[in-house]
């Protein structure tokens, strides 16, 4: 499809709207998000790409809506990721659960725009060099590799580079003032560690959608898919966090469906314009059914796991 401008103002006017009332009307004030007002969030994000999905099927036809939904699935598969890194950058920074959506939020609305810009340069690129396409290929398959062999109790929130820089060079308080990421305290102004936890939850989205980004190119190239399948996901993402936040271990092989689905797009990406080349919805139904069976995987095992323990505490 060739979405005209008016379709690109139409749909970030769209998004403008929904986050105004997100933070305007339900979030005005801070407080905890629960597990049920986290799954009705989500259910109503899911919803909507949906509901654009079904507009790209009336008006564009099946074969742009497989598109954006192969796209969009991959985004959100490749999004829970990103809520468990977000999580241990919670807990290790201590960030009270009042706040923590507006960090989110935040984080979010940056990584809009870095991301918007960084499809289109993605566009670009392949458009005038389709050997990109296989660069990226390649850098799928070995992220996808490392992150099915990478242990996350490696990961130190504390010791990354932008937290290094922030230490050494801006003024910080000794704790949070509230929802304040910046103060002003004894004739100067200062950052508060909430500023700080924002700063690595927006470098951490970044170096998410250095792979998440190339991986929608393996099932579209085109920008206007390409886009709203990513910001569909993204918007849902604040939504997605709350509500698997406390459901680290029991998603504990969900990783490897992860891997799988970057390492598969990869594979895909390395195949186009051969006589191997596999279609968007033959794509979409692997990438599908490895997330699936890795979810169940991990609730079966998540299962037998309190079953024994409950077995044992009653000898």
């Amino acid at each position: 499809m060739h979405a005209t401008l008016w379709a690109w103002i139409g749909f970030n006017l769209f998004v403008v709207v929904m986050l105004a009332i997100d933070l305007g009307v339900f979030n005005r004030k801070a407080h905890v998000i629960g597990f049920r007002e986290a799954l009705g969030w989500s259910i109503v994000w899911i919803a909507m790409a949906l509901a654009f999905n079904l507009g790209l099927l009336i008006f564009h036809g099946p074969q742009v809506a497989t598109e954006y939904l192969a796209g969009y699935l991959i985004e959100k598969a490749l999004s829970v990721d990103n809520v468990f890194v977000f999580l241990l950058v919670f807990t290790y920074f201590g960030v009270d659960r009042r706040y923590q959506h507006r960090v989110l939020f935040l984080g979010i609305l940056t990584a809009l725009v870095l991301r918007g810009v960084m499809i289109l340069a993605g566009t670009a690129l392949i458009a005038r060099f389709h050997w990109v396409l296989y660069v990226f290929g390649v850098f799928l398959i070995v992220t996808g590799v490392k992150m099915a062999i990478a242990s996350e109790s490696h990961l130190d929130p504390g010791d990354t580079l932008v937290v290094r820089l922030a230490r050494r060079f801006l003024p910080i308080t000794d704790g949070c003032r509230e929802a304040h990421f910046v103060v002003r305290e004894n004739g100067r102004w200062m950052f508060t560690p909430l500023f700080v936890v924002l700063l690595v939850v927006e470098t951490t989205d970044v170096v998410f959608a250095l792979d998440s980004i190339p991986a929608i190119f393996a099932v579209t190239r085109d920008p206007f898919i390409v886009y709203t399948s990513n910001v569909f996901a993204i918007l849902g993402l604040r939504a997605l966090y709350f509500l698997l936040a406390g459901a680290f271990e029991v998603f504990r092989y969900l990783k490897y469906g992860l891997a799988f689905v970057l390492a598969f797009v990869g594979v895909k990406m390395l195949l186009d314009g051969s006589r191997w080349e596999m279609s968007v919805g033959f794509a979409l139904g692997v990438v599908a059914i490895a997330l699936l069976l890795s979810i169940l995987v991990s609730l079966i095992v998540a299962r037998h796991e309190r079953a024994a323990a409950a077995k044992e505490r009653t000898g």
